[in-house]
């Protein structure tokens, strides 16, 4: 799974919330419980940046000792992997489509957020890549 380090500081009665990988993505809570559930929302909102220009998403950091993290739901990181693995091998959606043979409207849904997409299908995407995609549990 993809773990963002997050940076919660207090700012008068709120916690301000930051990611250092990802700049776009802040907000805040009244509690540390509070500021990490509105940082999971700001952190897939802040994604749409990238996914929209079809830029690769920086890949989390090691956190710091003690330092809260905030996970991608199983869905999105999937995503992102096949987002960065296009843009590292400079594959536009038209040219995934004809490898998969499907239309580039598929291969946007697979590559939009927003879109609720099955997980074969971002498998097989990755497969036209030459990228397997492993699941485990631990």
């Amino acid at each position: 799974m993809l773990a963002y380090p997050v940076e919660l500081t207090p700012d008068g009665k709120f916690l301000m919330v930051t990611f250092p990988d990802i700049p776009e993505a802040n907000s805040q809570g009244d509690s540390v419980e509070d500021a990490l559930k509105m940082a999971a929302d700001a952190l897939e909102t802040a994604l749409d940046f990238y996914f929209d220009a079809g830029r690769p998403v920086p890949a989390p950091s090691k956190p710091k000792r003690g330092q809260h993290t905030v996970e991608l739901r199983a869905s999105v990181a999937a995503k992102v992997l096949l987002l960065n693995e296009m843009s590292s091998q400079k594959v536009r959606p038209s040219e995934l489509a004809r490898r998969l043979r499907v239309t580039r409207q598929e291969v946007n849904r697979l590559i939009d957020r927003r879109y609720t997409s099955k997980i074969d299908g971002i498998a097989g995407a990755l497969k036209a890549l030459g990228k397997t995609m492993e699941i485990r549990a631990v």
